[in-house]
């Protein structure tokens, strides 16, 4: 077999294919394993460039063939389509990875190690349990509507509503049983989110940059811990504008033909960055509308032409290449640079 230069390696459940080129861009390897084949099959090959696609176990397989002496490239799957030919198969999947990762433009994703995505976790246990949270709290409020029972909105208002069910002698025994039941589901999911957010807050403490970013307006310390967790290495991005961009906070661009079309963002970029980003510029501005005497001039001016929810979006936007700036140079954020264009960090 001629020296192998890339392999492109399509990733499933059971099967891998593989498709590698020698120096003269020949096909010279066109292969599929079984999932148990894989290593086995990368240890008698030897030390090669490999693509892989960032996607589910894509950053396991990197640090296994990692440790057989090949080089990983791992690239977003929305990176790689283009060079994905018709009728797609898995043997063009593969070819299309090969090609791709010889692209001099092309953006790859970091490789996390096994810490890393244990803290993850962390983050998306945390998600989850506040999202059932949330669907219990909905069950038990319309469940009580259906009884005459009425509360105000607010996670606060769930345990009194409770208490009363519990004593509302009129509601058939049936129903005070399911709601009993509710009860303690509930009670048990603030348990455990406690003991999550209690773990996030000893990992925030322990994490310098994450201290450093939890001082920027806007940024609390889940939002510092999930941008440290999450975002790779921000040296790889070659400004602020690129790390917003990469958040998801930019609007989507369709010019042509000399004509600038900008519209609104997508859903492109990272959701669950991006949804505490905007949450804590909401916040800003809802302080800043109150005590206009204390807020950042750029602020004020942006809500005197902006609507609300479009100046949240532009701070989010402005805090991301903050915390770019501050992750990059280790400094520590300075208020008073606040108004200054240069806090952009563009």
């Amino acid at each position: 077999m001629d020296q192998i230069i890339r392999i492109g390696m399509d990733t499933s459940k059971h099967f891998f294919q593989l498709h590698g080129v020698d120096a003269a861009e020949r096909p010279v390897l066109r292969r599929k394993l079984r999932r148990n084949e894989v290593l086995a099959f990368f240890a008698k090959l030897p030390p090669t460039v490999i693509g892989i696609e960032a996607c589910g176990a894509g950053h396991y397989w990197a640090r296994e063939l990692r440790k057989l002496g090949h080089e990983v490239k791992l690239m977003a799957p929305q990176h790689v389509k283009a060079y994905i030919k018709r009728n797609k198969n898995d043997g063009r999947d593969a070819e299309g990875l090969c090609e791709a990762m010889s692209r001099p433009t092309m953006q790859f994703v970091s490789v996390k190690t096994e810490e890393q995505q244990a803290a993850l976790m962390l983050i998306g246990v945390r998600q989850q349990l506040i999202a059932r949270r949330t669907q219990l709290g909905n069950a038990i409020r319309g469940y009580a509507t259906e009884f005459g029972l009425i509360t105000a909105k607010g996670l606060d208002k769930l345990e009194p509503l409770l208490a009363r069910i519990a004593q509302e002698e009129r509601l058939p025994e049936l129903a005070r049983e399911m709601f009993a039941a509710h009860g303690r589901e509930y009670a048990r999911l603030q348990a455990e989110l406690k003991a999550i957010e209690a773990r996030l807050m000893a990992w925030y403490r322990a994490n310098a940059d994450s201290r450093r970013l939890a001082k920027i307006p806007g940024i609390g310390p889940i939002g510092a811990t999930a941008l440290v967790m999450k975002a790779p290495d921000p040296r790889l991005f070659p400004s602020g504008r690129h790390f917003a961009a990469w958040i998801g906070l930019t609007p989507k661009d369709h010019s042509t033909a000399g004509k600038t079309r900008i519209g609104k963002i997508t859903r492109a970029g990272d959701e669950m960055l991006r949804s505490v980003l905007v949450a804590g510029a909401t916040a800003v501005i809802q302080q800043a509308r109150k005590s206009r005497g204390r807020a950042s001039p750029w602020l004020l001016a942006l809500l005197a032409r902006k609507s609300p929810k479009l100046a949240a979006v532009a701070l989010a936007n402005k805090i991301a290449r903050i915390a770019w700036k501050l992750l990059v140079t280790g400094e520590s954020y300075d208020g008073a640079r606040m108004p200054d264009a240069s806090a952009l960090a563009a």
